[in-house]
């Protein structure tokens, strides 16, 4: 990835993820699994459905140490199957 992540961000910082995702059980619990893998840490994530229920927005704010961990974090919470976007 070309990012300039490193340019704006003062590491370690805190980093807001919005996650889209198809609405299910176990969506929640995939995402923070992952955070948990690359960051581990008490997070409190913020779930909001769509109008008509097919979809769920989670944010989630993370402590990230660089510019590649942001990058790692984006690619691996893109490649939970449930997931849509991640922004």
């Amino acid at each position: 990835m070309q990012t300039k992540f490193d340019e704006l961000l003062d590491f370690p910082c805190d980093f807001g993820f919005k996650i889209m995702g198809l609405t299910g059980p176990t969506l929640q619990d995939q995402i923070l699994a992952v955070v948990q893998k690359h960051a581990p840490g008490d997070y409190r994530p913020q779930q909001r459905p769509s109008s008509k229920g097919n979809y769920t927005s989670i944010s989630i704010s993370v402590i990230v140490h660089s510019k590649e961990h942001i990058e790692l974090l984006y690619r691996e919470l893109s490649a939970i199957e449930d997931v849509r976007y991640v922004l």
